[in-house]
């Protein structure tokens, strides 16, 4: 798998801002955020429900693999997904850096995809806390 998710009794700007809290603790920080949702209504004119994707970085683990890798910087950030569920819960999904760093052929990269996985499932782990 490419990904692993929690799932949360919410809403969707609740958990957003549970999301950006804990990844905040972890070290990260949003660099990007795309609203789906906004984007679909306003160039498809189509109705969905929530889905935003978040951009997490955490510039000093950042900064390391792009030492170890330059070209890394096609495979960041990592991607947060907040999706609004039919029966209204919202599932939190993470890209899975072990997964998606795994496809470069570099020791300390993959040391590092570890590291940020850790990271990463422990504001998985926060959220429902």
């Amino acid at each position: 798998m490419y990904s692993f998710s929690v799932t949360v009794n919410t809403t969707m700007d609740d958990a957003e801002a549970k999301v950006r809290d804990a990844l905040m603790a972890e070290g990260f920080g949003v660099l990007t955020e795309i609203d789906v949702q906004k984007v679909m209504k306003a160039k498809l004119d189509l109705d969905r429900k929530g889905y935003k994707i978040l951009g997490a970085c955490n510039p000093n683990l950042a900064h390391q693999a792009i030492d170890a890798e330059p070209d890394i910087g096609l495979l960041l950030p990592c991607n947060v997904l907040l999706r609004e569920e039919d029966n209204g819960e919202i599932t939190v999904g993470f890209m899975d850096p072990v997964a998606v760093l795994g496809m470069v052929d570099n020791a300390g990269v993959k040391e590092l995809a570890t590291t940020v996985q850790g990271k990463l499932k422990n504001v998985a782990a926060a959220l429902n806390a």
